[in-house]
């Protein structure tokens, strides 16, 4: 079986270095933030572009700290997506926010900029635009909306690391950006961790004092924080990892542009690539089926695994049912999930 994905290929690769990495770390004890975190923070900013980089212990907790740092408050209002992964709308659940999905577009599968204008209010006060699969969503469209209504502008970037619109880099396109380094994405830990990127000094400073208990000195609290420290092993890690990053981005796409052209008459829906977008990077290369169910099983016939992503918009399972979305409330979502309120 062709497993869809194959952690043990690259960290056999990169054993060597992630060893020593490990045993640098292990000699000088910094296995809470630390000088190896710091380092990372360092080089994944200027990665994307940006400034600033404030390394936490997962993705979910880099959105949350994003969303507080715009300033998102409980009763407000945050706009999103419901075909994501569940986090997106959980991290706006815990500011005491709102979400508002609204529904995507059919040939990206990100946010369909055209639908934001109906759904803001007086609450409103930010967006949270997901790049999904490896593709940015549509930038520019979103922001203009977001600048004609002073609405904060979040990256949920967790899919898209190295992604780039329009010669930007995702991570640097909104106000901030949150990323994901779970172990199956195109860059990942050894365990959970995530980031948060941002221009914006005020922000870099809020999302650091937020994720170590807001403090600001040892044992000197000035507000009520979390912790979501990144631990220095994952730093280390990750440090290692993102001197690939680029290599394998490039041969992810390889390999896309081969999948594109080797079934491009199978009566799929192949991915496309955004004209926006200058680079997709591939987390996922997400085809439709009309027989989804029978698909799989040729695949798994064949030796190939494959997987859904996603099942279910977010609002049709139980958990996210008291948002209050009915059958039909973001028909695209639904199709593409292949599921929908009852």
């Amino acid at each position: 079986m062709i497993p869809q994905f194959d952690l043990k290929r690259q960290i056999k690769k990169l054993k060597p270095s992630l060893l020593e990495a490990f045993e640098q770390t292990i000699d000088d004890c910094g296995f809470i933030l630390g000088p190896r975190v710091e380092s990372f923070e360092k080089a994944f900013a200027s990665y994307c572009h940006n400034k600033y980089a404030t390394g936490v212990n997962s993705g979910t907790s880099a959105l949350h700290l994003a969303l507080l740092a715009v300033g998102v408050m409980p009763g407000d209002e945050v706009i999103t997506v419901p075909f994501t992964f569940a986090a997106t709308v959980a991290s706006i659940l815990y500011t005491g926010a709102v979400p508002k999905l609204v529904d995507i577009d059919p040939d990206t599968f990100t946010l369909n900029p055209g639908l934001i204008e109906g759904v803001i209010s007086k609450k409103t006060r930010a967006i949270v635009a997901v790049h999904l699969f490896g593709q940015p969503a549509d930038m520019d469209l979103i922001k203009s909306t977001a600048s004609k209504y002073n609405l904060a502008v979040i990256e949920d970037a967790s899919q898209a690391h190295g992604a780039v619109y329009k010669n930007k880099r995702v991570g640097c396109l909104g106000d901030i950006a949150g990323f994901s380094f779970y172990p199956g994405k195109n860059l990942g830990a050894f365990g959970e961790g995530g980031i948060i990127v941002t221009g914006k000094r005020e922000f870099d400073a809020r999302v650091k004092r937020l994720r170590n208990w807001g403090e600001v000195e040892r044992y000197h609290h000035v507000e009520v924080g979390f912790n979501y420290r990144m631990d220095g092993l994952q730093g280390a890690i990750l440090s290692v990892k993102l001197k690939h990053l680029e290599e394998w981005t490039n041969r992810r796409i390889a390999i896309a542009n081969r999948y594109t052209e080797e079934i491009k008459h199978s009566g799929l829906k192949l991915p496309r690539v955004a004209p926006y977008a200058d680079r997709h990077v591939y987390h996922q290369y997400v085809v439709l089926a009309e027989e989804r169910g029978s698909f799989m099983t040729h695949m798994r016939s064949k030796g190939v695994g494959t997987s859904i992503h996603y099942p279910h918009a977010v609002y049709a399972m139980p958990a996210y049912a008291h948002l209050g979305y009915q059958k039909g409330a973001c028909p695209v979502s639904e199709k593409s999930a292949g599921s929908a309120p009852a």
